[in-house]
């Protein structure tokens, strides 16, 4: 498998190709919850290696992630990482001492995690967001989320809030990442940024407001607006 990153010579040539030709395919402008299932089934599938073709693989943490883990340390603490993907974010929990699930949708994608992680302290699962463990309700000190309320529009959207809060021990927090579109908006997905009074369906499943920090990507000539929110379940 390639080991190639974003700063690689042709690496980013090949993730405009990609997205190119993944939004071509069946289920990736939204749709049933199996018609984005098979989407994202399709992009580790037909990806061949290359994380070029997997348009939110960083190789990396995301920065803002590893910026709020310096001062949150888990300290034995139960922590899950909602569609890990490759892998770079649940890492970056375990090596801040939390006891890491990493799960995603795709059995591709994790044991395209296990094996660039081969002696990983996470554990990495095969799961569905709408389908969950049921020894998975109400266990974890921490939910981190990065870019899947993003990927779902529509009723998929809507229950997969619902979804992730419902992860959440008692006291425990859900650090999100997304990115985010004003207010009236009608995004032309995917990803489909959400607005922020859509955060506040948080606050109807139990969970309050603690902190919220505003950011913006560039990429290019193009200046990405983000939040990085964190809630916590009351109780």
């Amino acid at each position: 498998m390639s080991g190639e990153g974003p700063n690689k010579a042709g690496f980013m040539a090949r993730r405009d190709a990609a997205r190119e030709r993944l939004d071509g395919l069946f289920g990736a402008k939204g749709g049933k919850r199996e018609d984005r299932s098979a989407w994202f089934d399709a992009v580790y599938e037909t990806a061949g290696g290359d994380a070029a073709a997997v348009p939110w693989a960083d190789l990396a943490p995301k920065a803002e992630l590893v910026d709020w883990l310096e001062t949150h340390p888990g300290e034995g603490l139960l922590a899950v990482d909602v569609g890990c993907g490759l892998g770079d974010n649940a890492e970056a929990l375990a090596q801040a001492g939390y006891r890491t699930t990493g799960f995603d949708l795709s059995p591709k994608a994790v044991g395209w995690a296990r094996q660039r992680f081969p002696d990983s302290a996470v554990d990495y699962r095969a799961a569905d967001l709408f389908d969950l463990p049921a020894d998975w309700i109400g266990r974890f000190d921490l939910v981190h989320e990065c870019y899947t309320l993003q990927a779902l529009s529509g009723e998929l959207r809507v229950r997969a809030f619902t979804a992730v809060a419902s992860l959440l021990a008692p006291g425990g927090r859900l650090l999100l990442l997304t990115r985010t579109a004003p207010e009236a908006s009608t995004p032309d997905g995917p990803p489909w940024p959400l607005a922020l009074s859509e955060l506040e369906r948080f606050s109807s499943l139990g969970l309050e407001h603690i902190d919220r920090h505003a950011y913006d990507i560039r990429k290019g000539e193009r200046v990405i607006p983000h939040v990085r929110d964190v809630w916590r379940r009351v109780g």
